[in-house]
């Protein structure tokens, strides 16, 4: 992922991830980068080790939380932190790729501890122009 299409917004004590593209599975990719920079720059984790998710929902906000979740997952249980994702999507099954390195607290300052994604603002929508918009918010 080359430019940043992701951004943060306040939510009360959590934080709102919001993402838009072109396609639906870079959206998902961009969502990633936004958790992963949530903790620390993504472009400073280096892909050092790939770490293959699966997950499916019968709609695209509910794969979009299970998405996240399973990075927190992945991320939490192997202390990882993620920097670089290849998402595809077919029907209501997402494969995916996710390359990182352990976290290394002096390199990396990671700056909060992501508990999980909530149906809170939850969206994954695609615009009359045909872009892809998302957003969902995680408890921190």
């Amino acid at each position: 992922m080359d430019a940043r299409n992701w951004e943060h917004f306040e939510h009360e004590a959590d934080i709102g991830l919001a993402a838009t593209s072109d396609s639906r599975e870079r959206l998902f990719e961009a969502m990633g980068a936004a958790l992963s920079a949530v903790i620390t720059d993504p472009a400073i984790v280096r892909p050092r080790q790939r770490v293959r998710i699966r997950c499916s929902a019968p709609d695209n906000a509910l794969l979009m939380v299970d998405w996240i979740n399973a990075l927190i997952y992945e991320m939490a249980t192997r202390g990882m932190i993620f920097g670089r994702f290849a998402v595809t999507i077919e029907d209501s099954r997402l494969s995916a790729k996710a390359w990182g390195e352990a976290v290394d607290v002096g390199r990396h300052h990671p700056a909060a501890e992501v508990k999980g994604a909530t149906y809170t603002a939850l969206r994954v929508s695609r615009q009359d122009d045909g872009e892809w918009l998302a957003q969902c918010v995680i408890d921190v």
